[in-house]
């Protein structure tokens, strides 16, 4: 075991979780320590109502996960709106290509056993369309995108290289891609991820482990659906900022993605979730600025974030 640990650390892998659980020194380029997302932003009336919610709990929201049920599915004049509430809330915009993969024909990532395989995109037709509707919102104004195939974000990023897609676009991997280990964040990291979300029940240890082994942001849910298992990490919250610097805050309530992020779920519920989900971010600050005060929460429209252009 001790060669192994050795073998590891080597390679820029830590040989062991860190159940000493220290400070990191990482920090966003605007020298704080945490920031917060929102997700399920599926509409513009549903962002019209985070920023106003925001605005009445003197709360910063610097990240928005939208369209989950898919960009495709809002038109352009709707996509267009929505770039320009977010532009002038100064709210980065992490959007949904698709809908893809769980919608595409084949059956076995809806099958028990078929579900391990995770989701990927089926052939070059359905990268192909995926790649097309993040165009799509490049055109419109948009400059995050939410990616879940390791061999998407190879090539969204080699287009990024090559000037097909503008620099500044930012790939978030999502937690459906279902890395849980320093080794996968290290490769999410080299192919290209600017941000990424571990997948949701690692213990505080396995956290630090991976935060020594990348640089880039860690998006850690706080609040998850009841379909991943349901639970509220409010109070390790502190823990985190202190351990996972730089992080975002996550924060998903709800039954499950597949019963709420549809085209025809009732903007009413959307609307009332994201007023609860400003409200527990608001909790959030509360718990953090008391339990580790050291922690700086970063302002409203920090300039690294991928605000839209419209």
């Amino acid at each position: 075991m001790k060669e192994v640990i050795e073998a590891l650390e080597k390679i820029g892998i830590p040989g062991k979780d860190l159940y000493e659980l220290p400070t990191s020194k990482k920090k966003f380029p605007d020298g704080c320590n945490w920031r917060i997302e929102i997700s399920g932003v599926e509409r513009p009336s549903v962002l019209e109502t985070v920023v106003k919610e925001a605005e009445e709990r003197n709360i910063p929201v610097h990240r928005l996960i939208s369209t989950v049920m898919g960009s495709t599915l809002l038109s352009k004049e709707e996509l267009k709106k929505f770039a320009e509430k977010a532009a002038e809330a100064e709210v980065e915009v992490i959007l949904t290509p698709g809908p893809r993969t769980s919608w595409d024909i084949g059956r076995q990532l809806v099958t028990p056993e078929g579900a391990y395989s995770g989701l990927r995109y089926r052939g070059s037709d359905q990268l192909t369309y995926v790649v097309a509707d993040i165009k799509r919102g490049i055109e419109i104004g948009f400059r995050g995108f939410l990616i879940v195939d390791e061999g998407l974000l190879w090539v969204v990023n080699e287009l990024r290289k090559t000037g097909e897609i503008p620099k500044d676009t930012k790939f978030k991997v999502s937690i459906y891609a279902g890395h849980a280990n320093p080794a996968g964040a290290k490769v999410l990291e080299k192919l290209g991820a600017d941000t990424f979300n571990p997948v949701g029940d690692l213990t505080l240890p396995m956290i630090a482990a991976i935060r020594k082994a990348v640089d880039i942001p860690l998006d850690l849910h706080v609040y998850l659906f009841d379909s991943f298992g349901g639970f509220n990490r409010f109070y390790e919250c502190p823990e985190f900022a202190r351990i996972a610097s730089p992080c975002y805050f996550k924060i998903e309530p709800g039954s499950s993605v597949t019963n709420l992020y549809k085209p025809w779920t009732d903007p009413k519920l959307l609307n009332f979730l994201a007023k609860e989900k400003v409200k527990y971010a608001e909790i959030i600050k509360e718990l953090v600025e008391t339990h580790y005060p050291e922690a700086k929460l970063s302002k409203q429209g920090a300039k690294d974030l991928a605000i839209p252009q419209p």
